[in-house]
């Protein structure tokens, strides 16, 4: 009887551990890549998944986003800049099959293949145009990777460049560039108001020379307004057209 007992027992425990074995419950963003004896069977999931224990074995793949952090690189551009450059990829796993059977490990692959992918992309590239056409740049980034990683059944939906690491001399050559920049067009501004104001007095003279009486009256609103400030002493020029009658009549009376 104690024989019976013992092996109606045993019969639970290996019962239990083969349901243990054979049930399997996925979640919604997961995905199960079973194997039968070796042979790829398909993918299955989400849900309530039973296996043949011992026979089938199955792998996990999560379908959600992956940020993937790409670690700063050494990067030399096309006018011989030296950077440091760090970037992050997101991409999901599309066919979880592939992601298992095409490569080995494709979180690594696809690490390694944005490394090399942004140094030799940003290699090509100009300073300049890596400071001021970033979108361009993580739109190149972002369909070469995803060209190389479709037969592994990735989707790389964008990769964006974080930060750009310029040596210390650069940003000094680059901070006098905006500051010569700057005062350039200050430059400019000053000149272009110095040209409208000339022109501008320059039609307020020709208004004026046409009548006596409007130099007189402008002449005289001048020198109202510097006897405002309280001035002790006031020096103003004063017309020889005024003058010039009585100078004619003295030289005549000689």
């Amino acid at each position: 009887m104690q024989q019976i007992s013992f092996v109606f027992v045993a019969l639970i425990f290996f019962g239990v551990i083969i349901l243990t074995n054979a049930i399997r419950i996925l979640r919604e963003y997961e995905r199960g890549v079973v194997f039968r004896l070796g042979r790829l069977i398909g993918e299955k999931g989400p849900g309530l998944i039973l296996l043949i224990p011992l026979i089938d074995k199955m792998v996990k793949v999560s379908l959600r986003t992956v940020v993937l952090d790409i670690p700063p690189q050494d990067v030399i551009t096309k006018d011989n800049v030296s950077i440091k450059v760090n970037a992050v990829v997101y991409f999901r796993v599309l066919h979880a099959a592939k992601a298992i059977v095409e490569v080995e490990n494709y979180l690594f692959a696809t690490s390694q293949l944005s490394q090399t992918t942004l140094r030799s992309i940003l290699g090509q590239s100009e300073l300049d145009d890596l400071l001021a056409q970033r979108d361009k740049i993580n739109n190149q980034l972002q369909v070469i990777i995803d060209e190389h990683t479709e037969p592994w059944g990735i989707k790389v939906s964008n990769v964006e460049v974080k930060q750009i690491d310029l040596p210390p001399e650069m940003q000094r050559a680059m901070a006098r560039q905006a500051e010569a920049e700057r005062e350039r067009r200050a430059k400019v501004v000053h000149a272009e108001g110095e040209l409208q104001a000339s022109q501008k007095l320059s039609e307020a003279a020709a208004i004026m020379g046409q009548n006596s009486i409007a130099l007189q009256l402008r002449y005289l609103q001048t020198m109202t307004e510097v006897g405002a400030d309280k001035n002790s002493t006031i020096i103003f020029p004063f017309p020889m057209d005024l003058i010039e009658p009585f100078l004619k009549k003295l030289s005549e009376g000689k």
